[in-house]
């Protein structure tokens, strides 16, 4: 069973190679594309130090220190390999199908984590959630050539490992946990979920009183080996140990060994043995007041303290520990030696945070807080059950489990904030479906078989009048009256039994439709849930193949007729770019499509989808929203030679730049507020117009000009006007 939800996995992925052809898709799949076919040709070392002329004219790239390099040493090493081995391939094909690859390999991931939380029924039933689940499918289609599509195994997998060490204390497994943990944090940056919910669960298992030298074990081997490795990573370096985001982990490190030492002086410590740890104590105190208070508080213990009372003491102590912890961090932030928490961070926390302070985050709809139709429409069903598995999990809480709950209530905290953050609910959800359908199915199905079996049971032990008698006469020949006593009961209790049997068969009329409603319920309740599952399926075959398996860069519409309408615009324009310019000539565009100009148009674009300079990406702002005589001064001063810009009025195209115009002008204001004001684009009613009766800083805007350039003089049919704009409804004249 688990080869097919593999086998399932991999082949509903396919859809997007089979309705249109091996491609990458979307914008930073093409980045990634290039970066790997880089290295494939020039080596890993090269890689490393691979300065990008191409990108952010005229700053540049340092391409390996500014990645996750996982993704491309994956991809490397499988067109390596199959290479070795006599299978030429491009390196392409395997960009395109590494989601696909890895999906199956997440089908078995997500068995084992099913397996260790609950049984090996729900192991299978969770393997064949994620491998058609739409909210995975949406990042790991053929030619989704991203960081996701090997980031939630190594999620699922780093999990599974951390379980398993905490279920056996064993230094192998979380050495596992740890491995498993780094090649997360070379493939994606939501490694920071793992390095804050593992130590989560430690704290919390601290806090209801579980620990256990198993839990010391686990986390101790998996921080230090994690911290260490994970510190490999060019673009992570020594973030580790000097941002927000991972003083969680050492805080708990910190507070989990102070534990562990207050647990052996409570149970190891003798009186000699405290009279000699109170003078290494002394010894070790620093200043004059601090000795003095440490003296009198081991004298205090000393002599005072009663079992009960030093119970209290452990607990206020492991309170002071954690809240010290607490306060040095934020001493050290204060005083720069911690970074603070980034933008992105504070966003998840505050979804008004980032559309004040840092527009250009809350202009990707990724970052966009998610819709209650998104989670229907990429979980279907298994919302409905995901509640009923935490409950049956609760239950019968043990060490593993309450991971378990913790990582569901936060992943739909964080879901609910950010769409994007949809991938990483996904898994848990299908765990926690699986438990619910497995636990509900065991219980009626085992019921209803249980029923059969005593029925068939008891009729097989029936005993008749002849052979009462037989045995009431055997009895009587011989034996002593002990055994006769015991044999009388005994045949007294098979007598009452049998009358009960005896009596729901004699009965039929009445008892008969009692048995069958039974069988019924258990069989409708079955059915119910089977149906569940085939709609399920369905829903995921018709997602993946309509919404999910279409690449951004070839639009597919319908004609009249019924028949398929390619437009392959985007890969044309790119292609005319690449064939009648220049190998130096400079594009400006938005950032969308930088990644996509770099790489199928192999031509230098100034901003692109990295984002990492936010004034550079608001100079570009401030150039698309200026009237033409100071955009083109911006232009001269940063060398561009053309300007591309989409626009979808002609077709019907909402994704263009007219309707990404505003984020501009707001991300331009951030930088340029005394040139740029996000009021001077609105009519005096306040409404965004793109006809004649539009604000004139819109109309005599670069952007408009570029893209309603004689569009007056277009009409697309005998029954609209000339220049009607398919994507707004208006009519431009």
């Amino acid at each position: 069973v688990l080869v097919i939800c593999c086998m399932v996995s991999f082949s509903s992925r396919l859809f997007a190679v089979i309705r249109f052809e091996s491609i990458i898709h979307e914008f930073d799949p093409w980045f990634n594309y290039r970066s790997t076919h880089y290295m494939s040709e020039h080596g890993f070392y090269d890689f490393l130090n691979w300065f990008d002329d191409r990108a952010w004219y005229p700053l540049g790239r340092i391409v390996g220190g500014t990645v996750y390099p996982g993704l491309m040493i994956t991809s490397g090493f499988i067109h390596y390999v199959l290479n070795s081995l006599h299978f030429t391939i491009h390196i392409r094909d395997v960009c395109v199908f590494l989601a696909p690859m890895f999906s199956g390999l997440t089908s078995i991931a997500m068995f084992l984590f099913t397996r260790e939380v609950w049984n090996s029924r729900a192991g299978l039933f969770a393997a064949g959630f994620i491998a058609i689940v739409p909210g995975y499918i949406s990042r790991s289609v053929a030619g989704s050539y991203d960081n996701e599509g090997i980031a939630i195994f190594a999620l699922m997998f780093t999990y599974f490992l951390w379980i398993k060490s905490v279920k056996t204390g064993s230094v192998f497994w979380a050495t596992g946990a740890a491995l498993s943990y780094f090649y997360m944090v070379s493939a994606w940056g939501g490694y920071v979920f793992i390095i804050n919910l593992v130590p989560l669960h430690t704290f919390v298992l601290l806090l209801m009183g579980r620990y256990s030298n198993r839990l010391f074990v686990a986390y101790t081997t998996f921080f230090i080996l994690g911290l260490l490795m994970s510190m490999q990573v060019p673009f992570v370096g020594f973030q580790p140990i000097r941002t927000s985001e991972h003083m969680a982990a050492a805080g708990t490190f910190a507070l989990l060994n102070a534990y562990a030492f207050l647990k052996y002086i409570q149970v190891r410590v003798s009186g000699r043995q405290f009279r000699q740890l109170f003078t290494w104590a002394v010894i070790f105190a620093a200043g004059t007041f601090a000795l003095l208070n440490a003296y009198a508080f081991l004298k205090y213990i000393q002599v005072r303290v009663s079992g009960r009372q030093f119970r209290q003491l452990f607990t206020w102590a492991v309170i002071f520990a954690a809240g010290f912890v607490f306060l040095a961090v934020l001493a050290l932030t204060y005083a720069g030696f911690v970074a603070p928490w980034s933008g992105r961070f504070y966003s998840l926390y505050d979804t008004g945070y980032a559309k004040i302070h840092i527009p250009i985050i809350a202009s990707v709809s990724e970052h966009q807080p998610t819709t209650w139709t998104s989670f229907f429409f990429d979980l279907h069903v298994l919302v409905c059950m995901f509640p009923a598995g935490v409950w049956f999990v609760m239950r019968h809480l043990t060490d593993v489990r309450v991971f378990v709950v913790l990582y569901a209530v936060s992943a739909v905290y964080f879901a609910g904030v950010m769409v994007r953050l949809m991938l990483t609910l996904t898994p848990i959800v299908c765990v926690l479906a699986s438990i619910c359908i497995s636990h509900t199915l065991d219980s009626f199905m085992k019921s209803s078989s249980k029923e059969e079996s005593d029925v068939t049971t008891s009729r097989n032990k029936a005993p008749t009048h002849g052979e009462e008698e037989s045995e009431s006469t055997s009895s009587k020949k011989g034996g002593s009256k002990a055994e006769k006593r015991s044999k009388r009961k005994e045949k007294e209790k098979e007598q009452q039994e049998s009358k009960v049997l005896y009596d729901r068969n004699a009965t039929k009329k009445s008892s008969e439709g009692e048995q069958f409603s039974g069988f019924n319920i258990s069989s409708i309740i079955v059915l119910v849930f089977m149906m569940f599952l085939v709609l399920f399926a369905v829903h995921c075959t018709w997602v993946s193949r309509s919404a999910y398996s279409s690449p951004s860069v070839v639009l597919a519409s319908t004609n009249p007729d019924g028949s398929r309408l390619i437009l392959d615009d985007f890969r044309e324009a790119y292609y005319w770019l690449r064939q009648n310019t220049g190998d130096h000539t400079r594009v400006m565009s938005w950032w969308d499509y930088g990644y996509q100009i770099a790489g199928m148009a192999n031509r230098t674009t100034l901003v692109d989808n990295n984002t990492w300079n936010n004034s550079h990406i608001a100079l570009v702002g401030k150039a698309m929203s200026s009237p033409e005589e100071k955009a083109y001064e911006i232009m001269r001063m940063l060398d561009v030679d053309y300007v591309l810009v989409i626009f979808g009025g002609m077709i019907g195209y909402s994704g263009d730049d007219i309707n990404k115009f505003l984020w501009m002008v707001r991300i331009a204001q951030g930088e340029h507020p005394n040139d740029i004001q996000e009021s001077n684009y609105f009519t005096p009613q306040g409404e965004f117009r793109v006809d004649s009766g539009g604000a004139p800083t819109l109309l005599n805007c670069l952007m408009y000009k570029l893209c309603y350039h004689r569009f007056g003089e277009v009409q697309h049919g005998y029954n609209t006007p000339h220049g009607y704009d398919r994507t707004r409804n208006v009519e431009i004249g």
